[in-house]
């Protein structure tokens, strides 16, 4: 991904950070009362604003430096979300199902599901923590390669007919500046105040062809 630097937003700067998931939903009210509803897409999509971690004249600078690097809102980055960055707590191989073998496929893309049932949502996972993701087969721990950078494994050997592949990991959120500019005010005493620092989660387009 050219619009991507692979980096994370620095971690004490994100201290305090509020923020989560939304879901523009179109509501018309009829005449007697009664409502109608419709989501205007399929997928939530993650906003922030970072601006709590921010303390320090140092903080300020380290921050001018990181939104200079990216170009503003020009390249994307990862940003470790403080309350939804793992598979499970704690962690288990049985975390998350991402797939059943077919005897054919060998290249499956890292998912979490919050809730079950028909009402359960499927979240694409693009950017898994170096190091954090172990996959197992029925259970059992087996080796993959690993891509960090868009949340796949593969297989050398297909996964036999009907084996559940599940996993666990950590990761983080792909997202950007969704401002292009930085008001920085640093006071007489030293002290830098800033109003937002918005962050918006980059949704790529889910989904993996079959290998």
């Amino acid at each position: 991904m050219d619009d991507f630097h692979e980096v994370r937003f620095p971690l004490h700067l994100a201290f305090g950070t509020s923020g989560g998931p939304r879901r523009p939903t179109e509501i018309l009210q009829l005449a007697n009362g009664t409502e109608v509803r419709n989501a205007r897409g399929r997928h939530s999509r993650r906003q922030y604003n970072a601006v709590a971690g921010l303390k320090s004249k140092s903080e300020a600078i380290e921050l001018l430096y990181f939104f200079e690097e990216r170009k503003g809102p020009l390249y994307g980055f990862r940003f470790r979300d403080p309350l939804d960055y793992a598979s499970g707590d704690p962690l288990s191989l049985t975390d998350q199902l991402i797939g059943d073998g077919d005897g054919v496929r060998t290249k499956f893309q890292l998912v979490k599901m919050y809730g079950d049932g028909p009402d359960a949502y499927i979240r694409t996972i693009s950017k898994p923590v170096e190091g954090s993701v172990r996959v197992a087969l029925n259970g059992v721990q087996t080796p993959v390669a690993i891509d960090y950078t868009t949340g796949q494994i593969q297989f050398t050997i297909p996964p036999p007919q009907g084996a559940s592949i599940t996993a666990e990991f950590e990761f983080d959120v792909p997202v950007r500046f969704a401002s292009e500019s930085l008001d920085i005010v640093l006071d007489d005493f030293g002290a830098t105040q800033i109003q937002d620092i918005p962050l918006i989660e980059i949704l790529y387009p889910s989904g993996i062809q079959s290998e």
